[in-house]
């Protein structure tokens, strides 16, 4: 059976993000740890610690302020939803958050990048694309762990988030 799930993890984004990375919505482990890309297996760490040429440290607080010292912000397209288990595929009854009210206040973000199908399709479908005038934005392969339909190597995952690069601050 389905549960109300509710995201408890606040936008990471300031005056200086260029790039907001935007997900669906956290899978259990990270929800519980408070943290996002909690799990272990997931490839957004390695993934960003591949395009910043870096040791990604394993404190989450360094971590946050290594996205914040490159420009980078993180969300999620889902304010709360039912959902059983992690998956993405078994989100149902999605309400977003308030991307409006965000771009609002963080006129700097450049580029979105969705974090898989579902973070995408949810923001289409809730939010519109229309929101996005003026930036640029693009639907990337998910860093999940979980095996989908569309599987890339890490290394083919890692060629596709290069796109960010251009807009960071190092």
């Amino acid at each position: 059976m389905s549960s109300e799930v509710k995201n408890v993890l606040l936008p990471v984004v300031d005056s200086s993000t260029k790039v907001l990375i935007v997900g669906s919505m956290p899978g259990k482990q990270s929800l519980e740890k408070q943290q996002y890309y909690g799990n272990p297996r997931n490839h957004f760490w390695p993934i960003i610690g591949e395009l910043l040429q870096i040791e990604v440290p394993d404190d989450y607080s360094e971590r946050m302020a290594l996205l914040r010292k490159n420009a980078i912000g993180l969300w999620d397209t889902i304010e709360a939803c039912e959902r059983k288990g992690s998956l993405d595929a078994a989100i149902r009854n999605e309400k977003p958050n308030d991307f409006l009210t965000l771009f609002e206040n963080y006129p700097n973000i450049e580029l979105v990048l969705f974090n898989g199908a579902k973070a995408f399709d949810v923001f289409k479908k809730h939010i519109g694309l229309k929101l996005l005038a003026g930036r640029a934005y693009k639907k990337m392969p998910s860093t999940s762990p979980i095996p989908g339909k569309n599987i890339k190597s890490f290394d083919e995952k890692v060629e596709d988030w290069r796109i960010m690069q251009s807009y960071l601050s190092q």
